[in-house]
């Protein structure tokens, strides 16, 4: 699924996230990256206000991050996108409370779910477990089977053949 994400709006509603946290744009881009990995999504992301400087646009695997420079929105810029979008805007969902970002959706035939939905399907996706490694110890008796295995298939110098 391709989610446009309204990001502030979207980061009041994840457990242990909030506006005030300093780095909380990059915490929801991680949590993002996570939730692209345990499946097929592709996010668009849109913060408003960029500091000076910051405004753009950055990648992230399969997140792509907005940053709308200052006097723009979140709001007008994934509204733009939807107009880009034209036909194909209806494979997109749209994440935001707001209502005016609802109606461009709707307009544009996009899905529509609600921040506080989207956490909700964000948060029910268990992790992917990590592959456990251990160090298995070999019996001395197959080390030795298994060198001989290896010895037997060595080539023989200067390309010649074994004989049978």
């Amino acid at each position: 699924m391709r989610y446009l994400v309204d990001g502030h709006n979207l980061i009041p509603n994840l457990k242990g996230l909030g506006l005030e946290v300093i780095d909380d744009e990059l915490e929801l881009i991680q949590r993002l990256q996570a939730f692209c990995a345990r499946g097929p999504h592709q996010v668009d992301v849109y913060f408003d206000n960029a500091p000076a400087g910051q405004a753009g646009t950055r990648h992230f695997g399969r997140v792509t991050a907005h940053f709308v420079r200052a006097g723009g929105t979140a709001d007008a810029a994934i509204a733009q996108r939807l107009s880009k979008l034209g036909r194909s805007a209806r494979q997109w969902c749209v994440v935001s409370s707001d209502r005016s970002v609802q109606a461009a959706a709707k307009a544009a035939q996009a899905e529509v779910l609600t921040a506080a939905a989207f956490a909700q399907r964000m948060e029910a996706i268990p992790d992917v477990p990590s592959l456990e490694v251990r160090e298995v110890a070999l019996d001395p008796d197959e080390v030795e089977e298994w060198l001989r295995i290896f010895q037997e298939r060595k080539p023989h110098p200067a390309g010649k053949k074994r004989e049978s």
